[in-house]
């Protein structure tokens, strides 16, 4: 029990920087929506082009974190050692990377459509190669459960690049969507200076043979990865391709902006992420673990759910994040919301084969998943628009979620809850329901209040079901 305290303790920090820095972020999705206009497709540039590092950023740290952790955590291997291989290794191929980027990039910004701008495609591969590189200090940080330093540098990056992004929005008579990618660079360079400390472990050296242990545990996280983020992106990378011109960027910038609303749970899903690797990987010997990672999947539902009701609830408010040019696409929203959380549990459910090095297996939901995503995007974007991108999303999470389930029945069952997790997802679904029947017979004040009180209904559950008050610290002495 100490130790799943230790995991909410770490959990509520990683939370900080995630949620909060997700949530202070949200200040650029309307500066660029109002200073962007929908018809210009300046937003589908943006949407486009981050889509693509977030790719290549899983390429460039080829599974180098999950790995790290696995093998700093072996009694045999010296943690020190195991970082500088990793931290070498992510240096090098990011280096090789953005001197071929910087050699060729002339054909490939043409190759993607940014002949007119070929700064955007090398500052934008000069910024992934830096957080690649960053990737490996900040899971160093995780390591060594230093949680307030990751918080403090993940809140530091991004109020400096929401304040450089108001200077020149607000200022700028006429805002070039280049210096969005501009500014990043910026941010992103900074940053490394407050990693001189760690960098300095590069002094240990590289270990080639260690190197290559790590390598054959980490490439099917590799393909795990790519399928992963793929299923996350593809529809922003396709979408252009199976609608070129200019329409395709008008109609991608307006499903990109949509999209950030249903980002709460992106927020939840990475905040939880960031103290459930580590907490894993170190707990993976106790003899009550599976018990403890059954109550971290139920846990994590709840919220969840939760997370969902409230945004589809205040959805009348929330919609004014965005500029209303871009109100058109809110219907992908409910949808979105739950492909995420269906790749939030696959997350969770992903454990069972990293902690026992069936790693292989990741790669095959994964990769299952992301052909289902892509297919539907394939198949039907030219007809149905960014609905396909949305309904993509769903069935290629549901696909892998459900096929981690059943196959680690099998080689790792773990006791999940899944009765009262049913119970959850019903009252849930009652719920949203009665949300949209308040959206098409209530006006806008009188929805918010029913939808309120829907919200309440569930909230109270928990608190019957899960957390009686009697339990919780300071208010629970006055229920006994």
């Amino acid at each position: 029990m100490a130790d799943f305290k230790a995991l909410a303790k770490d959990t509520v920090i990683y939370g900080l920087s995630s949620i909060v820095g997700r949530f202070l972020n949200y200040l650029l999705v309307p500066l660029y929506t109002y200073k962007i206009s929908a018809a210009s497709g300046g937003y589908g540039v943006v949407t486009n082009l981050y889509a693509y590092t977030a790719l290549l950023l899983v390429l460039l740290t080829f599974g180098m974190e999950t790995t790290f952790f696995r093998f700093a955590n072996k009694e045999e291997e010296n943690p020190k050692k195991v970082f500088s291989t990793a931290l070498w290794s992510v240096l090098g191929v990011s280096a090789v990377f953005f001197l071929l980027v910087f050699a060729f990039v002339s054909p490939i910004s043409s190759a993607m459509g940014y002949a007119d701008h070929p700064s955007y495609i090398w500052v934008m591969a000069l910024t992934v190669s830096i957080d690649a590189f960053q990737a490996i200090l900040f899971s160093y940080l995780r390591y060594k459960k230093q949680a307030i330093k990751f918080a403090s540098l993940k809140l530091l990056f991004i109020v400096l690049n929401i304040g450089l992004n108001l200077l020149y929005f607000l200022t700028a008579k006429e805002p070039q969507v280049g210096y969005v990618f501009y500014i990043n660079l910026c941010c992103t360079a900074f940053i490394t200076l407050f990693f001189a400390k760690e960098i300095t472990a590069l002094r240990f050296g590289f270990d080639a043979p260690l190197m290559k242990c790590m390598l054959r545990y980490s490439w099917p996280i590799l393909i795990l990865g790519l399928a992963g983020i793929l299923n996350q992106t593809a529809d922003k990378i396709l979408y252009p391709i199976v609608c070129p011109g200019e329409e395709g960027k008008v109609q991608l910038g307006i499903y990109g902006a949509v999209v950030k609303i249903a980002m709460i749970m992106a927020m939840i899903t990475q905040a939880f992420r960031y103290a459930y690797e580590p907490f894993v990987f170190g707990s993976v010997k106790d003899k009550d673990s599976k018990e403890t990672y059954a109550k971290g999947m139920k846990y994590f539902i709840i919220f969840t759910l939760l997370a969902f009701l409230v945004v589809m609830g205040y959805l009348d408010i929330l919609r004014y994040i965005i500029q209303p040019g871009y109100w058109e696409g809110l219907k992908v929203v409910p949808i979105v919301m739950a492909a995420e959380i269906m790749m939030g549990v696959y997350f969770n459910l992903s454990f069972w084969y990293k902690v026992t090095d069936r790693t292989i297996w990741g790669a095959v939901f994964s990769g299952a998943g992301c052909l289902v995503l892509v297919a539907v995007n394939l198949i039907f974007i030219p007809k149905y628009g960014y609905m396909a991108c949305a309904w993509g999303g769903f069935a290629g999470y549901a696909v892998a979620m459900l096929l981690s389930y059943f196959v680690g029945k099998k080689y790792y069952p773990v006791p999940y809850a899944l009765k009262e997790i049913f119970l959850y997802v019903l009252l849930t679904a009652v719920l949203y329901g009665g949300m949209l029947l308040s959206g098409r017979y209530l006006g806008p004040v009188p929805r918010i209040a029913a939808n309120t009180l829907l919200i309440i209904i569930f909230i109270g559950y928990i608190v019957w079901k899960d957390f009686p008050l009697r339990s919780l610290p300071v208010i629970g002495k006055y229920f006994r």
